[in-house]
């Protein structure tokens, strides 16, 4: 699958939007004046919600400010190349038309409405690719379905769990791949008992019906087309297999009130750098509220990132792994394609009108300029006096505005590869 054309379109894309929404999001967090210590769509379990109670609350999922094709626009123009929506997370709710339960957002709940459809419909307009988050081991609603730090043998059986994977799960991806139109790729999450056969049966059913859809790695079992790195961990070291980091702007998935624990558009950016020059995918995650709005600072976040990312853009796509620098060098970050390297600046303030020196540089330099405005800047390559290529690049004396994050600089090489001089 490594070399299968979908795979290789998903790694050039680099950038998606990750969403959270479900019955979880009405609660913000919080349940009978108790804030969850935990994630706020794990409430159910984390607090010990019991199932009647829980699915009483379909009864107000009315979200009427979810808008699909606002989202889908505010993604695009955020930079984001694809679009990955929990079409059914662990509580079992599933917020499209499903007919193997009544437990979804068309029958159970008064808004009547099918979330993935206008998803599906919104990205295909914007161009987006769309894809779907599935539970498809735990399910706290459904017979059957595993259930997280619990070892109640009537929750976690393996026989009961055949039966539901059967009824309830293999029928709703079925659903999914065939209603929806083009699916990229299907999320799987938390595996926990799934045999090495129900992996792979799972994993038969996507490719059978649609052959170009994509798996994670929490498929199980090693099968996914592609690696899932824990959730907001990032790789050491640039990874030869196409790999994906979902990452979160706070610290909860679905919405929780109480999480003020916002990440600045700097230190994502500098995340961002981190792995798609080690080869990575990033899937930048929002919460939206019980009434389907976005949290304004999520949306405040995102909007300084995408107007970062629209000035710097080329240097973000369709890029390559990046041979790790040999040294030290704080908020300087180098991305990669043939022929051309991106190095990119954070902290700027710190370095106008100052000389950016680089070591044991084994490519040449031909041309340095200022990606987003074009401007050509100073460039020396030569060795140093122990006779290792050595670059040095003059930065603007001026910092506007709109460069307040960061600085591009454009180099172009006299090689199609980057390279560096090892340390021996």
């Amino acid at each position: 699958m490594e070399n299968s054309s979908a795979l290789t379109q998903f790694r050039q894309m680099k950038y998606g939007l990750f969403i959270h929404f479900g019955l979880y999001s009405l609660l913000g967090g919080e349940w009978q004046g108790q804030i969850t210590p935990g994630l706020a769509e794990w409430i159910q379990n984390d607090l010990n919600i019991p199932v009647d109670e829980y699915a009483r609350l379909a009864k107000q999922f009315d979200p009427k400010h979810f808008d699909a094709h606002q989202i889908a626009s505010k993604a695009k123009q955020w930079g984001m190349q694809y679009l990955c929506f929990t079409a059914k997370h662990h509580d079992g709710f599933a917020l499209f038309d499903t007919q193997v339960s009544d437990f979804n957002s068309v029958k159970a709940s008064p808004c009547q409405r099918d979330f993935v459809a206008e998803l599906a419909e919104a990205c295909r307009q914007k161009g987006l690719k769309f894809c779907l988050y599935y539970s498809q081991a735990q399910d706290w609603h459904h017979a059957g379905g595993y259930r997280a730090y619990y070892h109640d043998e009537g929750q976690n059986d393996t026989q009961a769990f055949e039966t539901y994977f059967e009824s309830i799960c293999l029928p709703q991806v079925s659903e999914l791949l065939s209603h929806y139109g083009e699916i990229s790729m299907l999320w799987f999450d938390t595996p926990m008992g799934m045999t090495l056969k129900q992996s792979q049966k799972l994993v038969a059913l996507v490719k059978s019906l649609q052959a170009d859809c994509l798996i994670n790695g929490r498929i199980g079992h090693g099968l996914g087309d592609y690696l899932s790195m824990a959730d907001n961990r990032i790789p050491r070291g640039a990874i030869k297999s196409a790999w994906e980091v979902p990452v979160t702007l706070n610290q909860s998935w679905g919405y929780k009130a109480s999480d003020e624990a916002w990440t600045s558009p700097a230190e994502l950016i500098k995340k961002w750098l981190k792995i798609i020059s080690r080869g990575g995918n990033i899937l930048l995650n929002v919460g939206p509220r019980g009434d389907g709005s976005l949290p304004e600072d999520s949306t405040t976040i995102l909007d300084t990132i995408g107007a970062f990312l629209t000035r710097n853009a080329e240097a973000f796509y369709h890029t390559l792994p990046t041979p790790e620098y040999v040294f030290e060098l704080d908020g300087v970050y180098f991305t990669h394609k043939p022929g051309l390297l991106y190095i990119t600046v954070l902290e700027p303030k710190k370095w106008t009108g100052k000389w950016l020196s680089l070591y044991h540089m084994k490519s040449i330099a031909s041309q340095a300029s200022l990606l987003a405005s074009g401007d050509t800047l100073e460039l020396r390559v030569g060795k140093d006096l122990e006779g290792f290529g050595h670059w040095v690049i003059r930065l603007p004396e001026t910092l506007y505005a709109e460069d307040k994050l960061g600085w591009v600089i454009k180099v172009r090489l006299e090689s199609e590869n980057f390279e560096v001089e090892a340390l021996e």
